[in-house]
């Protein structure tokens, strides 16, 4: 196969692989520094704006940001109950066929044996390579194993930490960010501190960005990468140096594989670098398509928050398994979030609607795993799955009374069954639908899967 180059172009000739189509289903996580302070992964900025809650939770529980800074968390977090095998095995039980961990994020710490940056998780923190460990446990477990970096946005994001209170006694006082000591984990001095991109990075910042992201993928050899946005950088860079990264893994799957069996998410949200149809696979963080897409897309969402948050609730199960439902039947993936405590446990209710996922997906998992979209992909409270011959209707919900699936209305049925239930069923067939008599007792909860048999 020839190499990628670093052109759209080239980039173009991605496609995306057939195991990462099959999978459905993958389990996410961002874990890090900021899980210490249990206010979610934007805290590191939020905490340097005066007003935020973030803010004032700083100033009450630590001290001012001047005096008592992010940096003061990176010895505080410790992992202490760190358990990748345990954790992994949970994932493969909730029924995840790949693992993408968060290996850096905004706030400019590696989770990996950096060669190019010391404030990583095997010099400090920890002390443990993270991403190694979370790798060896998804192989152990049969799971891809994918990485996630937001690491192009901290430049900017993160530079907030060298303002200061623009009221109150302090009011000028220089957060710790703008000591030099620090810069090389603050970032140098500059004035840009836009939340979604980096207006014009220097290429100082570009070089160090190529040079993390290339030894991780090199290490680690992920078989998924998402950029938390699209192709960085934009200004006098023109997103060059993004398309020598992706350029860089895409041929890294070729020499490892014989082809490009890697899979690559990128956002198509202007004001976070380039997106150009092809190049990639396409992202949806908390959204989905409206209809069936021809190429297969990928949402990232989560069970509540991003990074652990005793504030915020989390969603109910029936609630993500209708998502993962109707994200199947439109030609997507779902990727989960879970997030972890500081210490790396997940707390019970997390593991709760693991379990839960994993119980449906055991009962229903053949009307998701290896589908394709059928030629409607929902209708009401139905989506559509199929596998050669055989489709799958998915009730989002238990009515009860007989269901009439009119987007069967014109094809020739066999036989009907509900997955998990061996009871027999009553239907009947016409031109206006397959009408479906319920099975006395539920297999499952949340979704209830019929399958058809078709002629031919």
């Amino acid at each position: 196969m020839t190499e990628f180059e670093p052109t759209i172009e080239s980039l173009q000739s991605y496609r995306c692989p057939d195991w990462f189509r099959d999978s459905k289903f993958g389990i996410y996580l961002h874990w890090g520094v900021y899980s210490v302070a249990e206010r979610g992964e934007w805290y590191p900025r939020r905490m340097y704006m005066q007003g935020t809650p973030e803010y004032e939770h700083h100033v009450q529980t630590y001290g001012h940001p001047s005096q008592y800074g992010y940096k003061e968390f990176v010895p505080q977090w410790k992992a202490e109950r760190f358990d990748p095998d345990r954790l992994v095995s949970l994932f493969k039980s909730a029924g995840a066929r790949y693992f993408c961990p968060c290996a850096v994020h905004h706030d400019n710490f590696d989770l990996w044996n950096s060669r190019h940056h010391r404030w990583n998780s095997v010099e400090m923190g920890p002390r443990q390579d993270i991403t190694g460990l979370w790798r060896e446990a998804a192989l152990k477990h049969g799971l891809r194993f994918g990485v996630t970096t937001h690491l192009a946005r901290s430049y900017s994001w993160f530079n907030v930490s060298k303002g200061t209170d623009h009221e109150g006694p302090l009011a000028g006082v220089p957060y710790d960010g703008a000591d030099p000591q620090y810069a090389d984990f603050y970032h140098e001095p500059h004035d840009d501190t836009d939340r979604r991109h980096p207006l014009n990075p220097p290429a100082s910042w570009r070089k160090t960005w190529a040079a993390r992201i290339v030894d991780l993928i090199d290490a680690y050899q992920p078989d998924h990468l998402y950029f938390d946005g699209a192709l960085p950088f934009q200004g006098d860079d023109q997103f060059r140096t993004g398309m020598e990264v992706v350029a860089h893994y895409y041929n890294q799957s070729v020499r490892k594989y014989g082809s490009q069996e890697c899979v690559m998410c990128l956002k198509n949200i202007p004001d976070h670098g380039l997106y150009v149809p092809g190049i990639a696979t396409l992202d949806l963080e908390r959204k989905r398509a409206e209809t069936a897409l021809p190429e297969p897309w990928q949402t990232d969402t989560s069970i509540g928050p991003w990074g652990y948050d005793v504030r915020r609730p989390y969603r109910p199960t029936d609630e993500i398994v209708h998502e993962l439902v109707d994200i199947v039947s439109k030609n997507g993936n779902m990727l989960l979030n879970v997030p972890p405590k500081a210490d790396g446990t997940l707390d019970e209710e997390t593991e709760r609607i693991l379990a839960n996922i994993g119980r449906w997906l055991d009962v229903n998992g053949e009307a998701i795993y290896g589908t394709r979209p059928w030629s409607v992909a929902g209708q009401d409270d139905v989506r559509y799955t199929h596998k050669e011959n055989t489709l799958y209707a998915i009730v989002l919900g238990w009515p009860g009374t007989p269901v009439t699936l009119r987007a069967v209305g014109d094809t020739r049925v066999e036989a009907v069954s509900m997955l998990g239930s061996a009871e027999p069923l009553l239907w009947s067939h016409d031109p206006k639908g397959l009408t479906i008599q319920w099975p006395n007792q539920k297999p499952c909860a949340y979704a209830y899967a019929f399958k058809i048999t078709l002629s031919g």
